[in-house]
């Protein structure tokens, strides 16, 4: 695995993650994101579902958290995660936690880290974690880690201890590694902790790089932890440190303006949660990232004017982003168009807004199969732009246009 890059601009740094998978024929752009699930399935969609979407990620990412009860039977199986699931030809990534869940702080040891399955807690030596991804047989996996320290509470005492044991446990992982015949041709990826304190950041960072690695993590940086500001100039500092030629995927961002943020500090690769999470309000993406308007907008741009943008109604959702619409408030009830005007995704092609409002409002599940796959499209779309910014080096006129949604009146 080795990313060849073909520029940077504004800290964005854009090319191709190549020799990925067990037969090195994979490549994944960057920056890019990789596929998220859940129990190895995309939330709401069957494979050939999913499959109606194009440009769909080479990598899809399962977590220790939502297999590790199933060990035993994936043991059995012999076969991996990736034929168990029915997984189409893809890449494997199994990171530890699933962003979306909010895991109980306080049950992580020296020894040991905790996970939360269905039947409840589930404490992880070194050596089941490593039997778990040998059962679970991915392509890259990240390593055990200390990732309590994005509270806002946490003392610099407990930061630093957190790194010692990040670092302990990727050694110990690295070594039970060269001893586990299913990951053979498996990557491990190195993960970076220490809170929102510099120092420990750039000692777990550069500690990190000297071991035998494929790849980083940035964890504890999620949305909610962090001010956007003190997040920049954390990892901007970090990826300093790194060497090119290695991938860094973040942790728990995925809101379109934050992406761009950690894009232009150095990240290559995100998680893909944000479509599921908006789903789940019963919303639809609808930002504009769109740098090379059709004519008619174009026209309108060139007089002054600007295509009608719905404002959002977060309805008592306080979770709510400014990149998204509420389909359940009534106002959508009468509305004929599509999610998104331009947009070529099943949902939008096919059905309109009120409909839509009308299975949320019955709880119909096939609203969450519609906005997931409206959704996913539409993040999808967004890093494919945010590549071609780059590319053509109107990167900031791509943040003005998706930027510009901030300003709508909520």
């Amino acid at each position: 695995m080795k990313l060849e890059l073909s520029r940077v601009v504004q800290g964005c740094r854009l090319g191709v993650l190549t020799g990925l998978g067990k037969t090195g024929q994979h490549c994944l752009e960057v920056p890019g994101c990789l596929l998220y699930t859940r129990c190895a399935t995309v939330p709401h969609l069957t494979q050939d579902t999913l499959h109606t979407l194009s440009d769909l990620p080479s990598v899809t990412q399962v977590t220790v958290e939502s297999l590790a009860e199933h060990q035993e039977v994936l043991e059995e199986f012999k076969e991996g995660v990736r034929k168990f699931a029915g997984l189409h030809n893809t890449v494997l990534f199994c990171s530890l936690h699933d962003s979306v869940n909010p895991n109980p702080a306080g049950h992580v040891t020296n020894k040991t880290v905790s996970v939360w399955g269905s039947g409840g807690r589930i404490e992880l030596t070194a050596a089941r974690f490593m039997a778990i991804q040998a059962a679970i047989q991915p392509d890259c996996y990240q390593s055990m880690a200390d990732g309590e320290t994005w509270q806002a509470n946490s003392s610099r005492k407990r930061v630093r201890k957190a790194v010692d044991r990040t670092l302990a446990h990727l050694d110990e992982c690295l070594m039970l590694h060269q001893k586990t015949q299913e990951l053979k041709q498996a990557e491990i990826f190195g993960v970076v902790e220490g809170g929102d304190i510099m120092e420990e950041r750039l000692r777990s960072t550069r500690e990190t790089a000297k071991r035998p690695v494929g790849g980083f993590v940035l964890d504890g940086f999620h949305s909610a932890a962090m001010n956007q500001d003190v997040r920049g100039q954390l990892i901007q500092a970090i990826t300093a440190e790194l060497p090119h030629e290695k991938p860094r995927l973040i942790l728990g961002v995925g809101c379109p303006d934050e992406v761009i943020s950690c894009a232009e500090a150095g990240v290559d690769l995100f998680e893909s949660f944000f479509p599921f999470q908006v789903t789940e309000r019963g919303c639809a993406l609808n930002f504009n990232y769109t740098i090379n308007p059709d004519p008619e907008t174009a026209v309108l741009e060139l007089n002054g004017e600007t295509p009608a943008v719905t404002k959002p109604s977060k309805n008592g959702d306080e979770n709510m982003t400014p990149f998204e619409i509420n389909l359940k408030d009534k106002r959508y009830q009468d509305d004929f168009h599509p999610l998104v005007e331009g947009c070529d995704c099943y949902c939008c092609q096919k059905h309109m807004r009120a409909y839509v409002h009308h299975l949320l409002v019955t709880n119909e599940l096939l609203a969450g199969v519609l906005l997931m796959l409206h959704n996913m499209a539409h993040y999808l779309g967004f890093f494919k732009a945010l590549r071609e910014a780059i590319a053509n080096d109107r990167l900031q006129d791509f943040k003005n246009r998706v930027l510009s949604c901030r300003e709508r009146d909520v």
